[in-house]
């Protein structure tokens, strides 16, 4: 069960990044456009509005940061309580990525 709450949170979080980087970009690109025509006072507030879109994004990569740490953790614990199986499933996924590569020459 905890297996699937945290693979749900992982989506959700991944889902929200995509997201806010998604809208990052069309801002920044609209702001860019608008930037061509703009000289002195005007670049100025284009400069303040891009410079605070720019602060707004690193505080929300910090929060998904932080809201992803309790996963990291999560899968650490994990991994340090069954190394044997971890090594087991690395290895058997490597079996089967080098028997797709092999497949494909």
């Amino acid at each position: 069960m905890a297996r699937k709450t945290t693979q749900i949170d992982t989506d959700q979080i991944k889902d929200q990044v995509f997201s806010e980087l998604q809208s990052l970009i069309e801002e920044s690109e609209r702001l860019l456009e608008q930037s061509a025509s703009l000289i002195g006072e005007e670049a100025d507030t284009l400069r303040a509005q891009i410079s605070q879109k720019l602060s707004q994004a690193r505080q929300a990569a910090t929060s998904v940061r932080d809201r992803a740490q309790p996963v990291v953790e999560a899968t650490q614990d994990y991994i340090g309580g069954h190394p044997w199986q971890t090594v087991a499933v690395s290895a058997g996924f490597g079996l089967v990525v080098g028997l797709l590569l092999g497949r494909r020459s």
